[in-house]
C-alpha cells in the first residue's frame, strides 16, 4: 500500500461545505476554512477504487454484547456498525481536515457570517422501504435527537434557534449566533431518520426491531450478544453518488461477538473472521506467529499515520474527593511509570501523551506566546503562574523502575497542601480525608496497566484497588459519574469545535451520559471553547486548540497514557486495496474481496468458502 499526504481522516464521519465569498449559492460541499478540495465535477475520492469489484463477505469481530439497534441515545449497548444503516446529510471527505459533501443534501447554501444554512435533499434519496426522504424527516430527526437523543445532540445543536420546511425538499435551520462557524458543517452530519418509522414508537427506549433506514446497508440478520450481519442495499439510492464511488464493497459485514480480546485473536488465527486492527501491544508483539503468517495467508501490516492522537489515560473525577483537590491529582500522576510499562508490558510501541492534541499542530507545547498567548492573558490571574513560564510534562523516570525520584516529588506536594501520612494512609490534616479511591475498568487487559500504578501508589500512602466489571455496568457508571478514577479515552479530530463542549464544558459537567467524565467546570475553559467553535481561520482555530491544551493541562485532570503513531493491522491476505492511503491510516471499508487471493485461500484449505 502506497501512503499519499493528501489524505487526512481515518473513516471520519464529520462533513463539510463550501462558503462563497460573498452571497449564498448552493454548492455541493462546505469546508470549515478555505475551500474544498473536490471540485462540483468530481467523480470519486482520490483514495478509493472506483471499480472495485462487489461481492463476498467481510466478517469481522468485536467484544462484549449488545441489547439494542438503537445507536442514538445513552440507553442500552448499541450494536457495532449500525452507522452503515443511516445516511446523513453530508458526508465528510477523509483527505481534508473537515470538508463535508452532498449525500441526502445534494447541495447547502449558508451566508458568509454563517447565520443560517438551508440544505436542499436530492428528491432521488428515499428510505430502503421505498419511503422518499422529504424535509419533514428531517426536521424529524433533529427534534427528536435533540429531545431523546445522546446528551451530545443537545449541545451539539444547541444554537440552533429555528428549523423549518421551506417546501418537501428543503429545509431552512437559522442560528441563535453567527459565531458558531462550524454548525453548518455539524448539521451536515445530521443522521436522517424515517419520521414514518418511529412515529409512535418509545425512541428513548431500547429496541431489538431492525429500524428503517436509508444507508447502503441494511440489518439481515442477528442473535443479540453474539453477532449481527449487514446487508449491502442492491437498490441503494446513492450509489452512483461521487460520495460513494468505491465504498461499500462487500454483499454484507458481519460483527462476531467475543467475550474478551484473547479469544477474539484466536478466533481470528483460527479463520472465524477476517480483519482485526490490534490495540494490544504484547498481542501484536507475540500472537501472531506461525505457518499462515509465514506463507503470506496470514498478513501483520503496521502502517504509520499521521492523525491527531487520541486523549488517553486515568481520568479522576473533580466532582468528589479525594479528586477535588488539584494537589491530589497532580501529585498522583507521579507513580505512574510510563517508560517501565512501555518496556515491559508494551515492547516499545508507544509514546508517552502529553495533552489532549498530541501529534498534530493543535498541541501546547514550550510555552505560550504569540496568538495563544494573547488569549491566555485576559485569564492571567484565573490561571496558575505555571502555565505562563513552564512547559507542560508529564512526570517522566529516566530509567524504567526508577520511580523513587518522582515519588518524592509527588509527597512534597502533596505535603505542601496539607497532607501527611497517618497510620500508613495519607490523609489530610484538617479535613481527615484519607487518600483512597477505586480505579474502574472495562477490560481485564488494563489490569496489568493498573495494578504496578497501585503498588506506586501505596509507596505515595495511597490506597487504590482495581475493579473490573463488565462493559454494561461499566458504562452505567460511567454515564451516572459513579466512579473516583476511570480508564478512558476521548476520539479527536483534524478540526475541533463543538464537541468540545460536551468534553470540557460546564454545562456538561453534571449531564448524565455526557463526555465530560472529569466534571471539568471552568470559566476559561468555556472561553476558550467558544473561540474554538468561533475560529475564522486556521490560524485561529490552533491558537485556541493550543490555548484549551495548555489550560486542561494544568488542571491535572489526567494522568497521561500513551499512543502509537502507527495502526497495527492483521487480515487474511483475501482483499483488494486502493494504492492511495490516507495519511490517518486506512479503512476497510474501501476495500473489497480478491477473488484470486481468495481462491487461493479456498484451495489451501486455509478458509472456507463464503
Amino acid at each position: 500500500m502506497r501512503r499519499s499526504g493528501s489524505v487526512a481522516c481515518f473513516l471520519a464521519l464529520c462533513l463539510a461545505l463550501f462558503v462563497r465569498p460573498a452571497l449564498a449559492e448552493p454548492a455541493h460541499a462546505i469546508a470549515m476554512h478555505g475551500a474544498p478540495k473536490y471540485g462540483p465535477e468530481f467523480t470519486h475520492f482520490d483514495y478509493v477504487n472506483p471499480n472495485a469489484p462487489k461481492g463476498g463477505l467481510l466478517r469481522l469481530a468485536w467484544v462484549g454484547g449488545f441489547d439494542t439497534l438503537n445507536p442514538f441515545t445513552i440507553k442500552g449497548r448499541s450494536a457495532i456498525g449500525l452507522g452503515l444503516m443511516h445516511d446523513t446529510l453530508m458526508t465528510a471527505s477523509s483527505d481534508e481536515p473537515f470538508t463535508h459533501y452532498a449525500l441526502v443534501a445534494e447541495s447547502l447554501e449558508t451566508p458568509d457570517d454563517r447565520s443560517w444554512a438551508i440544505f436542499h435533499l436530492n428528491p432521488d434519496a428515499r428510505f430502503h422501504d421505498g419511503h422518499p426522504i422529504t424535509a419533514e424527516d428531517v426536521l424529524f430527526s433533529f427534534d427528536v435527537l435533540r429531545t431523546d437523543g445522546a446528551p451530545l445532540y443537545r449541545f451539539y445543536y444547541a444554537d440552533v434557534a429555528e428549523a423549518e420546511a421551506l417546501d418537501d425538499h428543503t429545509v431552512k435551520f437559522t442560528f441563535s449566533t453567527n459565531m458558531n462557524r462550524e454548525l453548518p458543517l455539524i448539521l451536515g452530519q445530521l443522521p436522517v431518520l424515517a419520521k414514518h418509522y418511529w412515529e409512535g414508537r418509545d425512541f428513548a427506549d431500547t429496541t431489538l426491531e431492525p429500524p428503517v433506514g436509508s444507508g447502503p446497508y441494511r440489518i439481515g440478520d442477528f442473535e443479540a450478544g453474539r453477532f449481527i450481519r449487514y446487508e449491502r442495499v442492491k437498490d441503494y439510492w446513492a450509489a452512483d453518488l461521487p460520495t460513494r464511488a468505491g465504498f461499500h464493497n462487500f454483499d454484507a459485514i458481519q460483527y462476531d461477538y467475543y467475550r474478551d480480546a484473547t479469544v477474539a485473536v484466536e478466533a481470528l488465527k483460527a479463520g472465524e473472521y477476517d480483519f482485526r486492527s490490534e490495540n494490544i501491544a504484547k498481542v501484536w508483539a507475540t500472537a501472531y506467529q506461525g505457518e499462515a503468517l509465514d506463507a503470506g495467508h496470514l498478513v501483520k501490516r503496521d502502517v504509520p499515520h499521521d492523525r491527531i492522537a487520541p486523549t488517553q489515560g486515568f481520568v479522576m473525577n473533580m466532582r468528589r474527593p479525594p479528586f477535588d483537590d488539584p494537589a491530589v491529582r497532580e501529585a498522583v500522576a507521579y507513580a505512574f511509570d510510563f517508560a517501565w510499562a512501555n518496556q515491559n508490558l508494551f515492547y516499545g510501541q508507544y509514546v508517552r501523551t502529553r495533552g489532549n492534541f498530541d501529534n498534530s499542530e493543535l498541541a501546547a507545547t514550550g510555552v505560550p506566546e504569540g496568538a495563544e498567548l494573547a488569549l491566555l492573558e485576559p485569564f492571567r490571574d484565573q490561571l496558575p503562574p505555571r502555565l505562563f513560564t513552564e512547559e507542560y510534562n508529564p512526570p517522566s523516570v529516566e530509567v524504567p523502575g526508577e520511580i523513587r525520584p518522582n515519588l518524592r516529588k509527588g509527597l512534597g506536594i502533596l505535603r505542601e497542601a496539607g497532607w501527611e501520612i497517618v497510620d500508613g494512609v495519607m490523609t489530610h490534616s484538617e479535613t481527615g480525608q484519607t487518600l483512597d479511591f477505586e480505579i474502574l475498568l472495562s477490560s481485564p487487559s488494563l489490569e496489568r496497566l493498573a495494578l504496578p500504578y497501585v503498588q506506586n501508589l501505596e509507596r505515595l500512602g495511597a490506597k487504590a484497588n482495581v475493579r473490573v466489571v463488565d462493559t454494561a455496568q461499566f458504562t452505567n457508571r460511567a454515564n451516572t459519574f459513579d466512579f473516583d478514577m476511570i480508564s478512558a479515552i476521548w476520539a479527536q479530530s483534524d478540526s475541533p469545535g463543538n464537541e468540545q463542549r460536551e468534553y470540557w464544558g460546564s454545562e456538561t459537567a453534571d449531564v448524565e451520559g455526557s463526555r465530560n467524565l472529569a466534571g471539568i467546570s471552568n470559566p476559561v475553559v468555556d472561553a476558550l471553547v467558544g473561540e474554538i467553535i468561533a475560529a475564522h481561520s486556521r490560524d485561529d482555530l490552533v491558537a485556541a486548540c493550543q490555548a484549551l491544551d495548555r489550560v486542561l493541562q494544568w488542571t491535572f485532570y489526567l494522568v497521561p497514557h500513551y499512543h502509537s503513531e502507527s495502526d497495527r493491522l492483521v487480515f487474511w491476505n483475501r482483499f483488494g486495496y486502493p494504492e492511495v492511503v490516507p495519511d490517518a491510516g486506512p479503512s476497510v471499508l474501501t476495500w473489497w474481496i480478491d477473488p484470486d487471493k481468495d481462491a487461493a485461500l479456498q484451495a489451501a484449505g486455509i478458509l472456507e468458502p463464503r
